[in-house]
């Protein structure tokens, strides 16, 4: 996803967490429901978390330096790890917290009056349609870039930010569902344990999806390869070249979602003039680019090296 289309989905995620957050906080005033009280939190953390996808995004794209001369790509991989941890630690936390506590200590009796009721079923289901329309919103955009299973999009895909946010708004439609039944299952049972329960569940839903999105975000943030469809399409254009003996051990790393370094070993035929070895190399590092724009840092080896020593 471009980080134009990035960037939408981003606000319009906040936005619309802004919005709950505020009816689910004003509903757990008026209710004393631990869920309403969780989702809330975890509506202020999904809000707090756009505004720093945005400034890794922002960051990421400042010119190279002196100390970054590749730029600063994996800004956007760093704060995503953040959000990772903040959404682990708060959202998942406190949930747990709220939870444990209204289940050792329940309220004495369940307010199951018309206003009551009318407060927590009105902001879920307002709240469970906010979300999914975010949450479509931001499959859609992603969707642009991406036309293969969900799952094989979700693993390929390099853009931290995207695949957070939807993972977000797919956590939050989860986690209010939770909320639904808990509170329904409260008023049917007249008992306020299911409420805490579901509290419950939300936080270790919260935390396991935060511990997918750091193992995610952790291969990205130590380097991470491009995908075998984008090596493969090296290795067809260094086949083109007869005057090319062997090469291998194409080495490549992810420097941002639409950045990518390549360090490819070629082994030249003998005969060949230094002259013509070069032409070849700027032809090679300008068809890698061409096919693949993402490639924005190419380098070509050709050391004469043992044809053992390649992959």
């Amino acid at each position: 996803m471009a980080a134009k289309g990035s960037k939408l989905v981003i606000f319009a995620s906040m936005a619309a967490n802004l919005g709950i957050a505020v009816m689910k906080f004003i509903a757990s005033f008026f209710t004393g429901s631990s869920a309403m009280l969780s989702e809330g939190i975890h509506s202020v953390i999904d809000t707090s978390n756009g505004v720093l996808l945005l400034w890794g995004i922002k960051k990421s794209h400042v010119a190279p330096d002196k100390q970054h001369p590749f730029g600063h790509g994996k800004e956007v991989y760093f704060w995503s790890f953040i959000v990772a941890i903040l959404v682990f630690s708060l959202g998942g936390g406190i949930a747990l917290y709220e939870g444990i506590k209204h289940l050792i200590e329940p309220h004495a009796e369940v307010d199951n009056s018309p206003k009551m009721m009318y407060w927590n079923y009105g902001v879920l289901i307002g709240s469970i349609l906010f979300e999914g329309v975010s949450l479509l919103v931001a499959w859609k955009e992603f969707r642009k870039v991406h036309q293969t299973g969900i799952i094989s999009a979700m693993a390929k895909s390099k853009d931290a930010a995207s695949i957070a946010i939807i993972i977000e708004n797919g956590a939050a439609v989860t986690g209010l569902l939770i909320a639904l039944i808990g509170i329904s299952l409260m008023y049917y049972f007249d008992d306020p344990v299911y409420d805490a329960l579901s509290s419950i569940l939300i936080g270790f839903l919260l935390i396991g999806v935060s511990i997918f999105m750091a193992k995610e975000t952790k291969h990205l943030l130590i380097g991470e390869s491009a995908t075998d469809e984008d090596i493969n399409e090296i290795k067809d254009i260094l086949k083109e070249y007869k005057e090319i003996d062997y090469f291998g051990n194409i080495r490549t790393m992810h420097l941002g979602p639409e950045e990518i370094i390549a360090v490819i070993e070629v082994n030249f035929k003998d005969d060949l003039k230094v002259s013509d070895v070069e032409r070849i190399v700027r032809e090679i590092k300008n068809k890698i680019k061409s096919a693949e724009p993402k490639f924005t840092h190419v380098y070509v080896e050709t050391d004469s090296i043992n044809k053992s020593t390649f992959n």
